[in-house]
Order: C-alpha cells, then structure tokens, then sequence
C-alpha cells in the first residue's frame, strides 16, 4: 500500500466496515475526518484510561492489542468500555492483511463487550511490521479502582493461571520450525494454544468481588518484574516461594530451548494479587475454573525475596523482557 494515512475507500472497507461493536455510553464513534470519541458515564463512576503497544510479535496482533489493553483495566477492578487504535503499516502489506488484523480486532472486542471508538491508521517505512497501540477506557464506581501499590504488610500474595503463558505462545507461533527441532508438534502446539488463556477478565471480577487491596498483571519482565512493581509501588517486602510459582511444562521445554528464563518471560493472562484472604480467594477462583496459587507474603520490610528451599535471591528491578532475546 503507500505510504501515508490511508485511502478513504480502503478505511471504509476494510477498516471501519469491520467493527460493529457498540456501547451505550458512546455517542461519537470511528468515522472518516473523525479525530474524537464522545462518552458519557453516570455521576459516581470514574473514568480509568490505559494504553499500550504490541511490539513482541507480528502474530494475531488485532487479537494481542485488544486483550493486553482489556487486561490493564481488568487489573484496575475497572470495566472495559472502548478502545483507541493507532494502526502502523508497512508498505508491503497488503489490504487483506489489514482486513485480517481489524477482523481481530473486532472479534476481540465482541469477547469482551468493548467498542472500537476511534484512532488513526497509517502506512509507513518508520516500521518493520504492522504495529498497533492501543489506549483502552473503561469505568469504575468512585473510589473503588484497584492499584498496583495498595499491598499492605502481611497480606497473600495469590497467581493466577500460570506464568508466560503469552510469551510461550508467541515464541512457539513465531519460531514453531526452530522448536521442531527437538521438540514435538504436540508439545509446540499446546504452547501456541496458551493465548486461550490470556484475558484476565475473569479473575479481576471474582477478586474484586471477594475484596483485594492490589492486583497487577503480569506483562513484560514476567513474575519477576510483576513482583518488584507490586512491592516497590505498595512501599512493602515480600516473601515468594519459587516452587509454589505455578508454570506449565510447555513454558519451560520452550525456555530451556532459548536458553531463556521463564520467570522473566513476558506472561500477560496471569495476574498478580494482594489479599487479606488468600486461601478464601484461591477457592472463589477454582470454583469458577480458574487456577490459582498463594505464592506467598508481604511484610513491612524493603527487601523482595525469592525462596527457593535454602537458596534466597533478591529480586532487582525489572530489564528487558526474557521475549526479546528469542527475537535477538
């Protein structure tokens, strides 16, 4: 396609056309010449805002971008309402692979009752592979959003699902001849099937609902990097035991091939929670189907310790995600 925004007749078919999502609480949705959203909601609600990239892969990247950013308001006790798009090409994609990338989109958004309000999409030579950033909104009863940073001393530290379930899916998708190698088609194909799994959605509802004073979901940097934000933002020490840290063996075969550490891996799908009631929630979760762990304590020190049997290490603030190393 060529360079520049895109050809009006282009983003009418195979943009626009492809999204038929629609919330009540949006009067002012995508249209051509349209640089704004309108969105009304009650008297005692809040707006909560987010916005995030999908950089890691050019694989089901309309799927990724919709269900990253949902899980950012999930991880905020918030309800998704609608999402902004900013869509990147490159000059040699072609308008099928537009249409596919918004048909994902659209899809996505169906599964989480979201609405695509706006955005901007353009072809150009400043990127390698089609790129979206999403900035997603949803609303939340006054007082009541949930952040990173309120973990007090002496709370559970619960997971849910497992860790680098995305991570895993992105490299067995993206690197499936490589893996094929020594691993098998079963194995690799369980692995890209862990995107199932990546909407938090779910936990945020029943954790909310049970009473939790933090949740964060576990993006870049892994469990790792989750833990470190959770305790530097809430001010508090934690104490997590490794081998409680639920990991699929999936996870690991992959790692173990990279020579990458599943801790680190990027695992959007698990999220991290602080609660009173640890054990009262990982029942709340397993009865809904969701698996769930107590992975440990926080306590009123400085210091962000994993346990494992005899060995401690202190965690150090997060680097680059375990992903970008498969991709180097």
């Amino acid at each position: 396609m060529e360079i520049g925004k895109l050809k009006e007749s282009v983003l009418k078919r195979s943009v626009i056309k492809q999204l038929n999502v629609r919330r009540p609480e949006i009067s002012t949705g995508p249209g051509i010449g349209e640089d704004c959203a309108t969105m009304a909601v009650g008297e005692d609600e809040e707006i909560v805002l987010s916005t995030d990239p999908i950089t890691g892969t050019a694989s089901d990247i309309g799927e990724l971008a919709v269900t990253i950013s949902v899980n950012d308001l999930a991880s905020a006790g918030a309800e998704p309402i609608g999402i902004l798009l900013t869509v990147l090409l490159t000059p040699r994609i072609r308008e099928a692979k537009l249409k596919a990338i918004m048909e994902q989109v659209n899809n996505a958004c169906k599964r989480y009752n979201v609405q695509v309000m706006g955005g901007h999409t353009e072809v150009t030579e400043a990127v390698t592979q089609p790129l979206i950033s999403v900035t997603a909104v949803g609303k939340v009863k006054k007082g009541k959003m949930v952040s990173t940073g309120g973990a007090k001393p002496g709370m559970d530290i619960v997971i849910t699902k497992w860790i680098g379930l995305e991570g895993t899916s992105i490299i067995a998708k993206d690197h499936e001849s490589e893996l094929l190698q020594r691993l098998p088609q079963t194995l690799i194909d369980t692995a890209k099937g862990f995107d199932q799994y990546l909407s938090v959605l779910p936990e945020s509802r029943i954790a909310v609902a049970h009473g939790v004073a933090a949740m964060h979901d576990i993006t870049e940097g892994g469990i790792f990097g989750a833990l470190w934000e959770m305790g530097e933002a809430s001010g508090v020490g934690l104490d997590v035991d490794l081998k409680a840290i639920p990991v699929k063996q999936e996870t690991i075969e992959v790692c173990e091939f990279f020579g990458i550490n599943p801790y680190e891996l990027i695992s959007s799908g698990s999220m991290l929670i602080a609660t009173d009631d640890g054990n009262g929630l990982v029942r709340k979760l397993s009865e809904a189907g969701v698996a769930s762990a107590i992975i440990g304590k926080s306590n009123s020190s400085n210091d962000k310790r994993i346990i494992n049997g005899d060995e401690v290490r202190f965690l150090e603030p997060p680097k680059s995600d375990a992903l970008y190393s498969v991709h180097v």
